[in-house]
């Protein structure tokens, strides 16, 4: 694959990642505190079954262009920006598996604390997101500049 080809492939899964986590950030996430307890366990769950099949391929592809742009970089992006950017990739699945996966977990209870802890600890992933978003925008100049 051509590394432009790549750079933009990766950046449409990010920016497709980016849509989502503000969308969960500002309506998901508050509005799981408006279903009833005796509704929660099984809203949560079709959420979580549902949710995995949209976040899962734009996760995995992201990662994987990521990755695959440390071999076939881009003209333009430097070791330096390629670091920021998978930096910031490393970030987001930090916060997923030791954040987010947890207090998911804990939400099977219906725990309002882990509802509201979601919401707080969700905005490290929405602002990792957001910048992964704007160093896309950055690395496509880039390239398409050298």
């Amino acid at each position: 694959m051509l590394s432009l080809d790549l750079l933009l492939f990766h950046a449409a899964s990010t920016w497709g990642m980016v849509g989502l986590i503000w969308t969960m950030q500002l309506v998901t996430y508050p509005g799981f505190a408006r279903v009833g307890s005796a509704e929660f366990g099984a809203f949560h769950e079709h959420h979580c079954n549902r949710i995995a099949w949209v976040v899962g391929p734009l996760m995995g592809t992201e990662l994987v262009t990521g990755l695959a742009l440390i071999w076939d970089r881009p003209p333009g992006l430097s070791d330096a920006s390629l670091g920021v950017g998978l930096g910031l990739l490393a970030v987001n699945w930090a916060c997923t598996a030791f954040l987010s996966m947890p207090l998911h977990a804990r939400l099977r209870g219906h725990a309002r604390e882990a509802q509201r802890a979601l919401v707080r600890t969700n905005w490290l992933r929405t602002v990792a997101w957001s910048a992964r978003g704007f160093w896309t925008m950055v690395a496509l100049r880039a390239a398409l500049a050298a």
